[in-house]
């Protein structure tokens, strides 16, 4: 609960996905991938590297961290739906944790045992904050849904410790891999600790002044080039910058930073409009997994990790919450529907570690029992060498029902539609009540009924996409924006929004030089794409050629487009000179969800298409 900021989240014990989209998805969570994570962390050796001597210790330096994110998962998982059999699990895992600490606090797998490397003796790269971080995230997730347990008091001397080794005339550094910002700030909301705001603080005042080495990919790479102040648009390794500037944010709120909350929020919407991704994903770069220069968005070398959409996510949920702006609202929606939905298969035990825009080849299936190396995977893996994804994408899950909705001094805002029940209490004790009923995204008809409400009048707003023109709440037309009814309401009202849920075509800046000349097609917040197991035999992706002047159409399907079908020749020398190319004939293509594909198996894809 931040201490400042124009809405006040919901906890998960006060929303309640019913039968939908995300809760069919939180709940393959729960039943299948929470034991997938938990199955490859043991036969990886991540978890057995508590117990185990350091010559012993398997995985990257990073690995306790992925231990943390299941911890966290489990903890949102078991809040709002105890089960014995989960939580012993869980606290099993802990255990193990709570084993490894030292005495100090000190805790990590990879340093300061005899045969290991000093403990902060690579801050470039070794992860040690950054681990703490999730640890921290983990605990602050137990402490919300349950309370104190052996988690939180590891977290909290951990804490301690980082507050002792990097506090005022400790080490004046940070870690490479920012994370434990935004942690330190959550445990600072939960215990009330003013040390641990205070060292978050130092951490964010810090990145930025080269007290980082040098690094071949510079020092951008992890926002070390730049104060954080200074800085006009996210820069660097994409998952590092969301995450940096999610924390600064929580920083800003809770010390009332007006110049620090300016500037996260200046970086925000200038990386929107020049450096992300029509899905909503960010980062172009492959060798550095890094955003690009303003507008360098090549479909087919997207980057587009899933934890860079993750950290979107965060970042865009802490700028909502402080501004109340819908646009924030906007990007989530679009991040959730296209790079988190598309990132895990549909049984919940495969996985993208980055997001294409565009597979030119037929991707190679890995087998069930196979570790693969990071971002190797053509398709959807079971797991990886570096398996950030997996863990990142548990935990959102997880804890997914908490983004619906929130509240202020004068009543109850949606942000997100999905079949739901919200039960809250607004500051002054008044309570209020309502079920949500809605199929979305297949339609845009959302249904709230209220089933508890004060006798005095409050105010429900709801958000209208940018893209919902022609949208209508209870049958009067609404702008793109928030709508909002401020009236004494009745148990048992009815309010219904109709957002024009329609294919549509979607075009590109003209900056955007790798897919001028080309057109995406949109359906509500969802993109769609065209998969090679859906063209006539013999066609492939790059001869489709999609005629704008017809109309789009829907089927059961999918999305229904008229494309000329042409015939690229080779030739000895690939630029000729300009010419129409010759149509051999025009055919109507389907178009899927960009969410679902890969889902049949092998098959290219595109989400742009040549317009022509």
């Amino acid at each position: 609960m931040p201490s400042r900021g124009r809405l006040r989240p919901l906890g998960l014990h006060e929303v309640t996905l019913r039968p939908g989209f995300w809760q069919r998805r939180q709940e393959v969570n729960r039943s299948a991938t929470l034991a997938h994570v938990e199955h490859w962390l043991e036969r990886a050796g991540w978890l057995g590297n508590f117990e185990a001597a350091p010559a012993e210790r398997r995985g990257r330096e990073f690995a306790d961290s992925e231990v943390y994110k299941l911890l966290e998962a489990m903890a949102w998982e078991l809040g709002p739906a105890p089960d014995a059999e989960l939580d012993a699990r869980y606290r099993a895992i802990a255990g193990r944790v709570a084993a490894a600490q030292e005495p100090d606090g000190y805790l990590n797998t990879n340093f300061g045992r005899p045969g290991q490397r000093p403990r902060y003796s690579d801050l470039e790269w070794g992860h040690e904050l950054y681990c703490y971080g999730h640890l921290i995230q983990a605990a602050v997730a137990r402490a919300r849904t349950f309370g104190v347990d052996e988690l939180v008091g590891v977290a909290i001397r951990a804490a301690d410790h980082v507050c002792d080794v990097f506090g005022p005339g400790g080490i004046a550094s940070v870690c490479g891999h920012p994370e434990i910002e935004p942690a330190l700030v959550e445990l600072y909301r939960v215990t009330g600790e003013h040390r641990y705001l205070e060292q978050a603080r130092l951490f964010v005042e810090r990145r930025g002044r080269g007290t980082l080495a040098d690094i071949g990919f510079g020092r951008s790479y992890f926002q070390d080039d730049l104060p954080v102040r200074a800085a006009d648009v996210l820069r660097g390794h994409a998952v590092r910058a969301t995450y940096l500037a999610a924390g600064a944010v929580d920083v800003a709120m809770e010390t009332g930073d007006g110049e620090l909350l300016n500037s996260v929020t200046r970086q925000w919407r200038n990386t929107v409009a020049r450096r992300t991704y029509l899905t909503g994903g960010m980062g172009s770069r492959h060798q550095d997994e890094a955003f690009g220069e303003d507008f360098a968005l090549p479909p087919d070398r997207a980057y587009s990790e899933t934890c860079a959409g993750i950290g979107s996510v965060m970042l865009s949920w802490r700028l909502l919450l402080a501004h109340g702006d819908p646009r924030y609202a906007d990007l989530i929606e679009r991040t959730l529907f296209n790079v988190v939905a598309t990132a895990v298969s549909g049984d919940g035990t495969r996985f993208f570690y980055t997001n294409t825009l565009h597979q030119r080849v037929l991707g190679t299936e890995p087998p069930a029992g196979a570790i693969v190396p990071r971002a190797a995977s053509t398709l959807r893996a079971p797991w990886f060498e570096v398996s950030c994804c997996p863990t990142n994408l548990a935990r959102t899950f997880a804890s997914l029902a908490a983004y619906l909705a929130t509240s202020d001094d004068d009543g109850l805002q949606l942000h997100q539609y999905a079949a739901a029940r919200i039960r809250t209490a607004l500051p002054d004790g008044r309570e209020i009540g309502l079920e949500v009923a809605t199929d979305y995204p297949a339609t845009g008809r959302i249904t709230i009924r209220i089933t508890e409400t004060p006798d005095t009048p409050w105010t429900l707003s709801l958000r209208v996409p940018h893209w919902a023109g022609g949208a209508t709440l209870d049958g009067l037309t609404v702008s793109p924006g928030n709508a909002r009814l401020r009236r004494r309401f009745s148990a048992g009202d009815v309010i219904e929004l109709d957002l024009a849920v329609r294919p549509r075509l979607t075009g590109a800046d003209a900056r955007i030089d790798a897919v001028r000349g080309c057109v995406a097609i949109e359906r509500g917040p969802v993109v769609y794409c065209v998969e090679s197991v859906d063209l006539p035999a013999h066609v492939s992706l790059d001869a489709l050629r999609l005629d704008p002047a017809v109309p789009l159409s829907e089927s059961a399907e999918g999305v229904v487009a008229s494309c000329r079908i042409v015939s690229p020749a080779d030739q000895e020398w690939p630029y000729p000179a300009p010419s129409r190319e010759a149509g051999a004939r025009s055919a109507d293509v389907i178009l899927r969800p960009y969410h679902g594909w890969a889902g049949r198996g092998p098959s290219t894809m595109r989400v742009w298409i040549p317009a022509g």
